[in-house]
């Protein structure tokens, strides 16, 4: 074989070789490049949106038993029943009460729920008692009596809520009736009643958790307590006339009255009256004791 020969057969190899390689190297690279982008694409996941949780109207506690999917809704960051209460709930409360006129020794326990991310916008400790409050009161316009009725408040913070409302964040059951001395209760209250200081015409109340659990503490004395009431009394400083602070004064009054009542305690319950500037607890010689005289008080009757 001339030297011209084997010269042109190693090009040729040579090209072959090339080309063998050049088409495997660029099949394999196109192939991972294809599994880098399907990877990519399969870390790109769209975020999943939780369920909203749903809780059922139900009581079970064997003798007596009653369930529906429906249930008393509120809307977040608020503990006023939402829209109108459906027929099966309300026919739910209708048998419910049935049983508990023939059994004055039961009680029914409403829990409400609440997350830590809602604003507490209420009078009492927690939203959960609050609502727990607001079904307590829809419960007693369709005839059960309060002091049938105990209400607690929960910390639930699997609740999921959906277009701004929580369904059902509330659960019910049915125990033996607790018969409790409740003067020491009252006791406390009277020695310690609580003291509020606002603008004329303020419309939020800020309370302290003390303030707020003693709210509570009244809401359940009314409710246990055959005849019992509560007394919001408007004082003032001696500035200006004296009739014009009886009436400012009453209008003090009125405001605590109507916060009483938007927080669930019944209008019946609560005396608003004014003392004016007739009974001062510090001096009004100085703008500070004539700012600790312009008060409302809270308390038992």
């Amino acid at each position: 074989m001339s030297k011209k020969t084997l010269y042109l057969l190693l090009i040729i190899l040579t090209i072959l070789a090339g080309t063998y390689f050049y088409i495997h190297c660029c099949s394999t690279c196109g192939n991972n490049v294809d599994e880098n982008i399907n990877d990519k694409e399969k870390v790109v996941e769209t975020p999943i949106t939780p369920q909203a949780t749903s809780y059922p109207f139900s009581i079970n506690n064997g003798d007596f038993t009653y369930s529906n999917p429906d249930n008393i809704n509120f809307n977040v960051s608020n503990f006023n029943i939402l829209d109108t209460v459906s027929a099966n709930v309300d026919a739910g409360i209708f048998s419910l009460k049935k049983y508990l006129d023939t059994h004055s020794d039961k009680t029914i326990n409403i829990t409400g729920f609440y997350k830590s991310s809602e604003v507490n916008n209420s009078a009492f400790p927690n939203l959960g008692l609050a609502r727990a409050t607001a079904i307590k009161n829809y419960f007693t316009s369709k005839g059960i009596p309060s002091s049938q009725i105990d209400v607690f408040g929960a910390l639930k913070e699997e609740m999921v809520p959906k277009d701004n409302i929580f369904f059902g964040p509330e659960s019910y059951a049915i125990s033996e009736k607790v018969e409790e001395d409740l003067q020491p209760l009252a006791d406390k209250i009277k020695a310690n009643p609580i003291v509020l200081h606002f603008n004329t015409g303020q419309t939020a109340v800020n309370l302290t958790p003390e303030q707020r659990q003693e709210i509570a503490d009244i809401s359940r004395y009314l409710d246990k307590v055959e005849g019992a009431s509560c007394n919001v009394i408007g004082h003032t400083d001696n500035v200006g006339d004296r009739n014009n602070n009886i009436a400012l004064g009453q209008e003090r009054a009125n405001f605590g009255k109507n916060y009483l009542i938007r927080n669930g305690i019944p209008a019946a319950k609560i005396n608003a009256t004014s003392k004016g500037p007739d009974e001062p607890i510090a001096s009004n010689a100085t703008e500070e004791g004539r700012a600790e005289n312009r008060r409302t008080i809270i308390t038992l009757n």
